[in-house]
Parts: structure tokens; sequence; C-alpha cells
């Protein structure tokens, strides 16, 4: 298979993940560092104020956090499992119209990868903006802390997200 024919990170996403085709999502970069996925205007997802629900809004923010780790991380998905174990989200904004996440991820890879290799279960923070495309303003501000779980008993077990 040439890399040609390999589905994208958004393909992958929208084949694994339901919601990211039920918000239509749109992954338009995807890299190991960053990731920035557009949520378009849809009246079905409105909230009280005609802007995008405060819940879908949340799920475009996962979505691009679920993205740069996939990214970064898809490699070591032979030994560990990717898991979100916390996220806290502030609104700072009213968002109306499309929206947009980019999210960067809060640590080098290099550093996660070493403590998977010496057998932790390492956690790690991913960065996200959410911004109104009319205007480019910060209308959120999200962070996901992500661990690799190893697949083999000796990482695992510490409580979360099992």
């Amino acid at each position: 298979m040439t890399s040609e024919t390999l589905p994208s990170i958004g393909e992958m996403m929208a084949a694994s993940v339901p919601m990211v085709r039920t918000l239509n999502l749109e992954f338009t970069e995807t890299t190991a560092e960053r990731a920035v996925v557009r949520m378009p205007d849809q009246p079905d997802f409105h909230n009280h104020v005609g802007g995008p629900h405060a819940g879908a809004m949340f799920t475009l923010a996962e979505s691009a956090s679920g993205a740069i780790v996939m990214t970064a991380f898809g490699d070591q998905l032979g030994r560990a499992v990717p898991l979100a174990v916390g996220a806290e989200i502030g609104y700072k904004k009213l968002a109306m119209g499309g929206v947009t996440a980019i999210a960067e991820l809060g640590r080098p890879i290099s550093d996660v990868i070493a403590e998977l290799d010496a057998g932790e279960r390492p956690e790690f923070p991913v960065n996200v903006k959410i911004t109104r495309d009319s205007d480019g303003a910060v209308t959120g501000e999200m962070t996901i802390v992500w661990t690799l779980r190893p697949n083999d008993a000796k990482g695992g077990g510490k409580g979360k997200a099992e």
C-alpha cells in the first residue's frame, strides 16, 4: 500500500468516531505538533442564542486533540491505547457561525515515548483554542489530558480510564 492510498487522520477519525461525522468536522491540518479542525455553522447544533452549542464545541476541541494524539503516537498503537483521562474547558466569548479548533501537544513526543519505554503510563496535555471563523477571536480554550495505557499489565492499573 502506498502513502497515496492510506486514509488521512480525518478520514480515520470520521470512520471510527461517529460524532465526527455527525458534526461534519473538517480536518484541515494534522501534524504531530498541531491539528486544525473546523466545524461549519449548522443550525441543528445551535444553542439558545444561535451559536454553536457548548457540547458541539467541546466535541470539536476533543476531536482536534484526538487527531494530534493519533498523529503523534499512532505508531505506538501496537503496545498502548491512547485514552483521554480529563478535560477542562473555558468559554471566553460568544461563538457565532463556523468555528475552528487549533490543538497543540503540550509535551515533547520523545518524553512521552521515553516514559512508555520505561514501563510507565505517560500522561500529557493537549491544549486547544477555539476561534470564530468570521474574525479569529478566541471563543474557548480547552486542555485535554491524555494517557498512553500500555497493553500489558506492567504500566496499566493506575485507576484512570480503564
